[in-house]
């Protein structure tokens, strides 16, 4: 199978349950992103395993942090969260590992500060009042968009490199394909919704389409560094879980705080 019938088969197959479950909200969308975070935090910990994470603490930082987050709310998020670094002190004290104490616990915070609190974000999103099921379905939708349309506008026109010592698969053409695609999706998906005012739907679209491709490089980046080209295999031609929600790790905060900022939350 080629990676682009891969990647249609996949999508296929995960887009109606991702979409389903944020319909749904609650704690169908929460077992989702857990199943999601705890299988990314698995690929990143393995990509970087030579800086030795603490596994564990990375794991009970993101169970702490989701189901805080739905039990509680976003303070106890934040304290769930926390909770990995004393975690990764305690256990670090019983881990037979030659590589530095400060590096093995630095890559073990980052990945429940980058996975998990990332992805938290898509529950707060679906969590606004009133609103939450139509951005959430904006976010995913956009960032959706703007991927599929780098995606195919790379392949078909792509030319100058966008950051090749990154990501050489990357284009400036794709880049605005993406951009071009996430902006019209965010407006057709507010338009006439009585939620946000066309410019702020705009805005809203602008900050996931930059986030969202922040968030590929963010990842490329990682993923040079720890030498792999992909986290995974489980999803085919779109690589392991991580390589699928790289772009929802920034851009769910950035959605989130866009909200905020625009008072509609």
């Amino acid at each position: 199978m080629t990676g682009l019938a891969s990647r249609l088969v996949v999508t296929a197959a995960g887009l109606p349950i991702v979409l389903g479950a944020a319909w749904l909200g609650g704690w169908t969308m929460l077992a989702l992103v857990a199943f999601a975070a705890l299988l990314a935090l698995h690929e990143l910990y393995r990509a970087g395993r030579a800086f030795r994470p603490l596994v564990l603490a990375g794991f009970g930082g993101t169970v702490a942090a989701l189901l805080g987050l739905q039990i509680g709310d976003v303070t106890w998020m934040l304290g769930g969260a926390l909770l990995t670094l004393p975690l990764a002190f305690l256990f670090v004290l019983f881990a037979q590992t030659r590589q530095s104490v400060t590096v093995s616990i630095s890559f073990t915070v980052l990945g429940t500060i980058w996975v998990t609190l990332g992805l938290a974000h898509l529950v707060l999103v679906r969590g606004i009042p009133e609103h939450g099921r139509l951005a959430i379905f904006t976010v995913l939708l956009t960032v959706f968009a703007t991927d599929t349309g780098a995606y195919l506008v790379g392949r078909l026109v792509g030319r100058h490199r966008m950051a090749p010592a990154i990501s050489p698969g990357k284009s400036w053409e794709g880049f605005a394909g993406g951009a071009v695609a996430g902006l019209f999706t965010s407006f057709v998906a507010l338009y006439k919704a009585g939620y946000l005012e066309i410019w702020e739907s705009l805005v809203l679209g602008a900050a996931v389409v930059l986030a969202s491709v922040l968030g590929d490089l963010l990842e490329s980046l990682v993923k040079r560094d720890v030498g792999i080209k992909d986290t995974g295999r489980l999803l085919g031609g779109h690589g392991g879980v991580l390589d699928r929600v790289d772009s929802l790790l920034v851009a769910g905060p950035a959605a989130f705080y866009c909200l905020l900022a625009l008072g509609a939350t």
